[in-house]
């Protein structure tokens, strides 16, 4: 069983959910992703958008990302549930700083891919995964993906989950592995950034494995 969704059109997001004052377009065919509020509001700039297929503990997912404006932070949410297993849109609003995300009402896992915002993420590019409740980074590997200037994507990300074993990859280059003895159990995947980064998306592909 697998979703997909070009990520092309304003049609393709219906049932999306976006917290945070964000932005939406298509200039380029593809989604591109942006804050409508300037860095200086911290973070209270920052977005979510979230799909609205909900899925299973082990999947592959897949997709195409262009980083277009830097600096910033791009994040995948993925398996995020409440704390008692209800749905994460039956739960209180969020509005987009990201302790709603690690020290709220959710459990999730959070793969930051493309972190760009602080000197000392430029300084030494890394791939972070954490696990919340709270803010625990359980994995760390290399983000080969280059600066937004130099960048010709579109890079293939791909994440997969399978019996808690998370492996997460760049245009096929592994980043990370990591197995969780005590795994989520599934739930809504989200696309994450900070403010004043653009990024772009398309060809989400998600399958159960």
């Amino acid at each position: 069983m697998s979703y997909r969704n070009p990520l092309s059109s304003a049609e393709d997001l219906e049932g999306f959910r976006l917290e945070g004052d964000g932005a939406l377009s298509f200039p380029q065919g593809r989604l591109r992703l942006e804050s409508r509020r300037p860095p200086e509001d911290g973070q209270d700039a920052n977005v979510v958008l979230w799909c609205p297929a909900d899925f299973g503990p082990d999947l592959a997912v897949e997709w195409d990302f262009w980083p277009v404006r830097e600096p910033g932070l791009a994040i995948l949410f993925f398996h995020a549930r409440g704390l008692a297993g209800e749905d994460i849109f039956d739960l209180a609003p969020r509005s987009g700083p990201y302790e709603q995300y690690h020290h709220g009402d959710l459990n999730a896992y959070h793969v930051s891919y493309f972190r760009r915002m602080w000197p000392s993420e430029r300084r030494l590019h890394t791939c972070n995964l954490r696990k919340s409740y709270g803010f625990h980074l359980v994995a760390q590997g290399p983000d080969p993906l280059p600066a937004a200037l130099d960048a010709q994507g579109p890079y293939r990300m791909r994440l997969t989950v399978q019996g808690g074993e998370i492996t997460f990859t760049v245009a096929g280059l592994t980043a990370f592995r990591w197995r969780d003895e005590q795994p989520l159990a599934g739930g809504r995947i989200g696309f994450r950034q900070m403010s004043p980064m653009i990024g772009e998306y398309a060809d989400l592909l998600v399958t159960a494995l």
